[in-house]
């Protein structure tokens, strides 16, 4: 059967005959003239709601043809007037204290708030001294914030039930905002039928409309819209919204958010005729070559007049936009319909097919748009109304392909868009923003698309629930995949029976919000997914919503990770690397094609293994893609009370209870769309090139174009010679047309042959920068890159040479004395208790460098962070066992200490995820130790080589790291260093990070998480050097990389600060310059802790260090001892 085919006979078994009935008429929608509500209608789970209209296409009717050609609508142009702006509003933390009789129009507002609509009352409450005016914003991950217990018909205690004393509902059992403005029609509405539009009300609402009851409403994140017409009078009209924090249909909104309730989306009134184009689909499909498409077109008229509809029609007409542009331009196809007679109040669906040759394909490589325009025409020929859509040529398909059809050889079942099995490389997105909670604004939505667009993001998983209109036609201008996931959470109930899924009184609401989804958004483009919610069970409910939504939209595949059974695609979230490796390779009894809907959870600094998830699915076409945990931190901005700062707020610092603390900071990207170190890493990942060395003795490359549709061409490839981390040379080098999903060999300028009598190290970096400016980003922008060894450093320095000329070294008792320097040991420690040079103390008592195995636990360190504390890695003293002096023959002079490090007792963490760690002592001896067999060598130029060999007494024992760790003071507060770089990066996460030359200060090393955490670490630094203003300070160098990070606070500190404003004063300057430091892995959700090759252990290890004054040479020798 043909998919337009499929298309015909699913419309009727949806909608009934063809021609006869109206595309939904979802059960538990009522309608009728009651004249006031019962008060229990936020009670009832089988009643929807009450006048709302049912779901339709997101589209507006225009005043003429050539304003429908902007799609989205504007007050001089469209039938559309914002209610957007001041509301009155009164807010109340019970039910029965709300204001009764507000919606009369006698009733006297002016003593109100004022508040801006659209906003989360809780967060407009939020005060500069921290109090908050309009009741509690609370976070939880899964639970429901009203009292709940997890058993079969608990829902039906309803949401006002006692909770205990501690909670936030407690109190505030559950909060009403009432909500007045009133409005003027337009001149030119007379006769109109007049809509009230809301986009989004968290979560149940009452609507009036001059004192008179119109209905209500319970699906916070779908439109809701009302015909008022019949309560409107001339002149000025008063709206009155009475809205409820909680209600039934909370219960299947227990999302992983800031619990928020408020009009939080747009406000708006429409108009149309009262004989109108109800609903417009236009369904695309291609032929077989691609070459052809057609537009499967379905219309619902509704005629609300008193008489037939005769003689009208239909006329189509399908502009071609620009790319990345509304601009649009003819394509010639056009089509007119005559329309059957339409009764009065009867619906009639029409439907045809408009053909186009050789349409422009919608991708996200190239998401060409098409704005089609339809007008209802009457007998006479008169327009009678204007509407207009945005589509896409795009066709998404799952099959069984042969191994022959197979890019990698394998046969299986795929998921193709456009003919193309494509790679979904993605993130979760919630709809968040520090400043205004879940109100976000176009500009934010267009800074978010440009930075996904800048770091390789195809694809959005609309996490979880169906996001603002505009984001949809934002994505479909200028390109990014999307599932769109109905709203429906029932995760405080989870997945056994209590579940909601299994409960026939719910039913009704499943269905309802996965149709609300799909009738709102079908034409968009971007959506190459649906899904029917996320976590709320694997039961009839959901097989019913999918039955559903399947028969209305076949043309899309459907998922659900809960029960793969039912949909036509496999997914599932959180899987170990182990286990995506062998399931890639299509052997496994899950369902294919395969789509991991949540993974690489980005809790704090995280990231790990992101390359790793990567090489696996990218090496067959079973898996399509994935999307990480998550896009944006979720925070709001509170202040303290104490101090008046303003900062980024988590779960509990709003003094909500329960709460989930850390839980809702798992973004990319900081609350403020600032990227995170992990960014970097996920454009680097994501890129959809490939370059290798093929033989560089010739200067000869490959690159692979990992693109579905388009070449390279876009692209400028620009080469640089990198010596010890800077540029020498820099070249554009031509490449030839590289046509998707195939590889080329390219000459370069530079080979090895040209560096190998040089005694540094030689790097190629290779940047793929935008030849034009695009929407996310200016021309010369790097869009990916690589970087490629070209030699290894060889020939390097001795210490015994640097230092001939220097004065013999003097020595007495633990002090040595050169030409410009002193140095002195403690004793007691066997470490640098001071050290000069040139008369600058650089060392201070108490300052130098000590053994260190532990760091300010990330957020993933869940796995190991207790057991870091308990065995005092926090609180290492160092003891001194024995001491050995030796002279050398080179000059220098070796001391050799043998050193145990212990902490003085046992220690418990407390904390978890609430982001307030607090470390107890607990009775008994610590039975951890390190012993250290370290030797400092002194050379006459103040050249420092430590040797340390480091045991432990607990073999295998997981380290945060091991190396050294000391502190300058807070003046030398200049880094500059050659490793990996420029942001932060670890093991297991520095794909994106190049070797180069770095400089920054010391501040800019820290990252302004919300909760301070490991932050700054450097992989493959050859050296570091550390400085105050005129350049004096000190170099270390490894003998060949190390682990470094320089912060102006200890581990211990960014571990106790709850937010970084709550950090000390800044004690100096502290370096930690390790052997290695464990990986950040993604313990934090599922994933697993860090790869045991990525985890530093406590089994013997050995580490060598060179401490030299800054400014001297660095290509230096550490000899062996």
């Amino acid at each position: 059967m043909t998919r337009l085919a499929l298309l015909l006979l699913a419309l009727s078994m949806w909608g009934g005959e063809v021609g006869a009935q109206q595309l939904h008429k979802i059960a538990g929608f009522e309608y009728g003239n009651m004249k006031s509500p019962t008060g229990r209608e936020w009670e009832s789970p089988t009643q929807l709601s009450y006048n709302k209209e049912q779901p339709r296409a997101y589209f507006f009717s225009f005043k003429s043809h050539e304003g429908a050609r902007a799609y989205l609508p504007s007050e001089e142009c469209a039938y559309y007037k914002s209610l957007d702006g001041i509301w009155k509003f009164h807010w109340v933390g019970n039910p029965s204290e709300r204001p009764m009789e507000f919606y009369k129009t006698t009733f006297d507002t002016s003593t109100w708030d004022d508040i801006e609509v659209p906003s989360a009352w809780n967060v407009e409450g939020i005060q500069k001294d921290g109090s908050l005016k309009y009741g509690t914003p609370i976070y939880v991950n899964q639970p429901f914030i009203f009292h709940h217990t997890v058993k079969v018909g608990d829902w039906k205690g309803g949401v006002m039930r006692e909770p205990d004393p501690t909670w936030t509902t407690y109190k505030h059992r559950n909060e009403v905002g009432s909500y007045v403005r009133s409005f003027t029609l337009p001149e030119d509405w007379q006769g109109e039928r007049v809509m009230l539009n809301f986009d989004g009300v968290d979560s149940f609402f009452y609507l009036w409309i001059n004192g008179q009851y119109v209905g209500f409403s319970k699906n916070s994140r779908n439109r809701a819209a009302f015909d008022i017409t019949s309560y409107l009078v001339k002149g000025e009209n008063k709206v009155a919204v009475e809205v409820y924090r909680s209600s039934d249909g909370s219960f299947l909104e227990a999302q992983d958010m800031f619990r928020l309730p408020g009009i939080f989306r747009s406000v708006y009134l429409t108009a149309q005729p009262e004989a109108h184009i109800r609903d417009l689909i236009a369904i695309p499909s291609l032929s077989h070559d691609y070459k052809e498409g057609a537009l499967q077109l379905t219309a619902e008229l509704r005629n609300q007049s008193k008489r037939s509809l005769k003689g009208y029609q239909l006329r189509y007409t399908l502009y071609r936009n620009d790319l990345y542009s509304q601009n649009n331009h003819l394509t010639g196809a056009s089509l007119a319909i005559d329309v059957p007679n339409v009764k009065a109040n009867e619906y009639k669906v029409v439907t045809g097919k408009l053909e186009l040759k050789e349409p422009a394909l919608w991708s996200a490589e190239e998401p060409h748009l098409y704005t089609l325009i339809v007008e209802l025409l009457d007998r006479r020929g008169r327009v009678m109304q204007t509407a207009s859509i945005v589509t896409g040529f795009r066709e998404v398909v799952i099959k069984e392909t042969p191994a022959e059809e197979d890019e990698f050889g394998l046969a299986g079942r795929y998921f193709y868009v456009n003919g193309k099995t494509v790679k979904l490389k993605g993130v979760n997105r919630h709809e968040t923003d520090p400043e205004t909670g879940q109100t976000i604004s176009k500009e934010r939505m267009l800074q978010e698309i440009a930075l996904m667009q800048r770091g390789n993001i195809n694809h959005v998983r609309l996490s979880h629930y169906p996001n603002t209109p505009i984001w949809y036609y934002l994505c479909d201008l200028y390109g990014l995949y999307l599932e769109n996931e109905a709203n429906v959470e029932s995760h405080g109930y989870y997945y056994g029976d209590a579940s909601l899924s299994h409960v026939p009184e719910f039913r009704d609401a499943h269905v309802a919000r996965v149709m609300e989804m799909a009738a709102a958004t079908v034409n968009s483009p971007s959506i190459v997914i649906w899904s029917l919610g996320n976590e709320g069970g694997p039961g009839d409910n959901f097989k019913a919503a999918y039955e559903a939504l399947h028969q209305f939209d076949p043309s899309l595949p459907v998922q659900y990770e809960r029960n793969n059974s039912i949909v036509d695609m496999g997914s599932n979230q959180y899987p170990s690397i182990a286990w995506t490796r062998e399931a890639v390779k299509g052997t496994y009894d899950i369902k294919y094609p395969f789509h991991i809907s949540e993974y690489a959870h980005s809790m704090g600094n995280a990231g790990g293994n992101l390359a790793d998830y990567w090489e696996a699915m990218e090496s067959t076409n079973f898996f399509c893609g994935a999307a990480i945990w998550d896009w944006v931190d979720q925070s709001i901005y509170t202040y303290d009370a104490l101090t008046g700062e303003r900062y980024m707020a988590y779960g509990g610092d709003f003094g909500d209870t329960p709460n989930d603390g850390m839980f809702c900071m798992n973004g990319v990207m900081l609350p403020d769309l600032t990227p995170k170190p992990e960014y970097q890493e996920v454009k680097k990942v994501y890129q959809n090139v490939a370059i290798e060395e093929v033989d560089l003795g010739k200067g000869l490359i490959s690159i692979f174009n990992k693109r579905y549709f388009t070449t390279l061409n876009d692209l400028e490839l620009v080469v640089k010679l990198m010596r010890e981390g800077e540029a020498v040379a820099e070249k554009v080098v031509p490449m030839p047309t590289i046509q998707p999903r195939s590889k080329a060999t390219i000459e370069l300028p530079f080979n090895r042959p040209q560096v190998m009598e040089q005694p540094e190290e030689f790097f190629l970096n290779f940047e793929l920068r935008l030849k034009q400016d695009r929407p996310w980003a200016k021309a010369g922008f790097v869009q990916m890159e690589e970087q490629l060894l070209l030699k290894e450093r060889d020939h390097y320095l001795q210490l015994s040479d640097l230092s001939a000329g220097a004065s013999p070294l003097q020595l007495k008792g633990s002090t040595l004395k050169g030409d410009k320097f002193e140095l002195s040991f403690d004793e007691a420690t066997g470490s640098i208790e001071q050290y000069t040079y040139d008369g600058v103390a650089l060392i201070t008592a108490g300052n130098g460098p000590r053994l260190s195995a532990f760091r300010a636990p990330v957020d993933n360190d869940n796995w190991a962070r207790d057991g870091w504390i308990e065995n005092g890695l926090h609180n290492l003293s160092h003891k001194a066992m024995s001491k050995e002096v030796h002279r050398n023959q080179d000059g220098s002079i070796s001391i050799l200490y043998v050193v145990e490090s212990q902490a003085p007792n046992r220690y418990q963490l407390k904390g978890g995820y609430t982001g307030h760690f607090e470390i107890d002592t607990v009775e008994g001896e610590q039975d951890f130790k390190f012993v250290t067999t370290q030797v400092w060598t002194v050379y006459p130029d103040g050249s420092i080589a430590l040797t340390a060999n480091i045991t432990s007494n607990k073999k295998g024992v997981n380290l945060a790291r091991l190396g050294y760790e000391l502190a300058m003071a807070p003046q030398f507060d200049q880094l500059t260093y050659y490793g990996r770089g420029p942001l932060n990066n670890y093991n297991d996460r520095d794909a994106g990070a190049h070797v180069g030359l770095y400089k920054s200060s010391v501040a800019e090393q820290f990252v302004p998480f919300p909760k301070p955490q490991s932050m700054g670490n450097r992989e493959g630094v050859r050296w570091t050097e550390v400085t105050d203003a005129n350049g004096h300070g000190l170099a270390f160098i490894a003998e060949e990389a190390m682990s470094a990070s320089v912060l102006p606070w200890t581990a211990l500190e960014l571990m106790l600060a709850p937010h970084p404003h709550q950090l000390p004063k800044s004690s100096g300057t502290h370096i930690h310059l390790d052997l290695g430091v464990t990986g950040l892995g993604g313990n934090s959700c599922g994933q697993g802790a860090p790869l045991p090759e990525d985890r530093i252990l406590g089994d013997g290890s050995h580490f060598s260090l060179l401490i030299r004054p800054a400014g001297t040479e660095k290509r230096v020798s550490i000899p062996v001892l």
